[in-house]
């Protein structure tokens, strides 16, 4: 079964994570069949604008934890760092429409895209350091939206925090009442359409060049070393173990 839901609708395809069962967590196979489709759409000519949405009450949990514990990806499984990257050299404009609360690695995918179009009724959370690892990864492309100030309180609460709050923190782009949210992202396609496909590409490439995004691909390298070191630390092993448990980690009195 597949776990990203693909649609076309004219010159916009449409990629929803569809694997409710984990809360759209970033496993395996999700990743894999996300990578693809975004290498795919970003070479199809016919594609003007990409959205990056959602089935369910959960845009996208973060790490598949349950797989974290059971050991390494087989090799050659795209990552989420590679999906970041994909995302920012894509010549088509990436929109994220969230109705769904984000947590984690999932803030990653929000960060990366061009436009984010959130509900009003959604939050998002960094909860890494309640499980014992650290935001290294999604803190790349954060830090490139956020005020260094709102991404230090998300990253070291794990504190929920307002779609109206992520807007102010730069996170956001439109926060739109649940029944307005279609109606903003129409309004995003519509304006792309109307773009001409090179000049719309060639102006992405102003702020996310191929010398930037080979920047990105260095500092994601050192990133993803120091979130596997910490996945593999004492730490780490108890706060998954207590999150399979539906227990508290021991650090918690």
């Amino acid at each position: 079964m597949s776990l990203v839901r693909v649609e076309r609708h004219g010159g916009v395809a449409h990629l929803l994570l569809d694997s409710q069962h984990n809360r759209n967590a970033l496993s395996a196979q999700l990743r894999t069949e996300l990578y693809h489709s975004l290498r795919d759409f970003s070479v199809d000519a016919t594609v003007r604008s990409i959205v990056l949405g959602h089935t369910g009450s959960v845009f996208c949990s973060g790490a598949d934890l349950k797989e974290a514990r059971s050991g390494p990806p087989a090799p050659g499984t795209p990552t989420l760092p590679q999906i970041l990257v994909e995302i920012w050299r894509s010549p088509k404009p990436v929109v994220a429409a969230l109705s769904g609360v984000a947590r984690a690695g999932g803030l990653g995918l929000v960060a990366a895209c061009d436009v984010v179009i959130a509900s009003s009724a959604i939050s998002f959370a960094c909860t890494e350091v309640r499980i014992g690892v650290v935001p290294a990864v999604i803190s790349a492309v954060l830090l490139s939206r956020m005020s260094p100030a709102a991404a230090h309180r998300l990253f070291l609460t794990g504190l929920p925090v307002t779609a109206e709050w992520a807007q102010q923190a730069g996170l956001v782009d439109v926060v739109a009442e649940p029944e307005n949210l279609a109606d903003e992202v129409q309004r995003f396609i519509e304006a792309f359409a109307m773009a001409a496909p090179g000049a719309l590409a060639a102006t992405k490439r102003l702020t996310r060049s191929p010398a930037v995004v080979a920047r990105l691909e260095t500092e994601l390298a050192d990133l993803e070393a120091l979130s596997a070191q910490y996945f593999a630390s004492e730490e780490a092993r108890e706060g998954l173990a207590a999150f399979a448990q539906k227990r508290s980690p021991s650090w918690v009195h």
